[in-house]
């Protein structure tokens, strides 16, 4: 809908305050990186990125001008000659990014643009987009299922389901304050763990979450926003994230069923009565081998 591929159903589109409702998509002066790059196989990159400005009837030495700026900034410059077939797909999304950016749009687009990519070329490009962002003051609107690219590249987040907007914030924001379960269990890895069937009980002028029969004093953040709402008692479904769960002499006790090692921690997956929980604990301060 932004690009004008869609029909708008409903609301109205600004871009640089102007309304884009019925504006055709090539005067939007907007530019969108693919999927699936959408090269064109039998162009080489130089003519692939300068395609657009050919379009345009800008002057060619203005284009060779842009297309070598664009081709140093991304360090594709020694590519300009080959065609689509000749890259690897680290290099094919770097031209597809080079593509856009000639245009010098108002607005990019990025439509889940590093899935294709294996995991270590995912996280070099994705330092590339951080650093393309710092060099251009434009606005990125940028889509993608992985949460560490949300969280790493974004001001701010939409989180999504079926169509509807469940939260918008900062990615600390969304990580600390999650407004509903959906959005809780969604932002974080390991996902947050849930207790179903927990009270939230006022004692002695201080909230305290039940859970499975113990008592936990709620922090200062929690219960001052408690109080705001004058919150009385009643059943909740406890959260907690997997990084703030120790191990050690407490209260609950769990057996663990599943150790993984992950270098600089390890992931327990465990079992305290019907509940399974997930614990991240550092491997930084453990004195000994931990063998499970």
């Amino acid at each position: 809908m932004v690009a004008g591929l869609e029909d708008i159903s409903g609301g109205e589109l600004y871009i640089d305050g102007n309304l884009m409702n019925d504006i055709a998509p090539k005067d939007r002066d907007i530019a969108m990186v693919f999927q699936n790059y959408a090269l064109y196989p039998h162009m080489s990159v130089y003519d692939n990125m300068a395609f657009a400005l050919k379009l345009q009837k800008t002057p060619k030495a203005e284009i060779d001008k842009k297309v070598r700026e664009v081709a140093e900034i991304l360090d594709i410059t020694q590519y300009l000659e080959r065609k689509p077939k000749a890259l690897s797909g680290g290099q094919c999304q770097r031209v597809a990014i080079g593509r856009a950016m000639v245009r010098d749009p108002k607005v990019f687009l990025m439509d889940e643009p590093l899935s294709n990519l294996d995991a270590k070329l995912r996280n070099q490009m994705r330092a590339e987009i951080i650093k393309l962002r710092q060099r251009i003051n434009t606005t990125f609107m940028y889509v993608t299922h992985d949460q560490t690219e949300a969280m790493t590249l974004s001001d701010r987040i939409v989180i999504m389901k079926d169509g509807y907007v469940n939260q918008i914030g900062t990615p600390q924001e969304v990580f600390s304050k999650p407004v509903n379960m959906f959005v809780a269990g969604f932002i974080g890895m390991p996902v947050m763990n849930f207790f179903d069937g927990c009270k939230l009980l006022l004692e002695g002028g201080k909230y305290i979450a039940e859970i499975r029969g113990v008592k936990f004093v709620l922090d200062d953040f929690q219960q001052k926003a408690l109080k705001q709402n004058n919150q009385q008692s009643c059943d909740i479904v406890a959260g907690i994230r997997p990084q703030h769960i120790t191990v050690g002499e407490g209260d609950l006790s769990a057996t663990v069923e599943v150790s993984e090692m992950m270098g600089s921690e390890y992931n327990l997956h465990a079992r305290t009565g019907d509940d399974e929980v997930v614990m991240v604990i550092p491997t930084v301060d453990l004195n000994t081998d931990v063998s499970m």
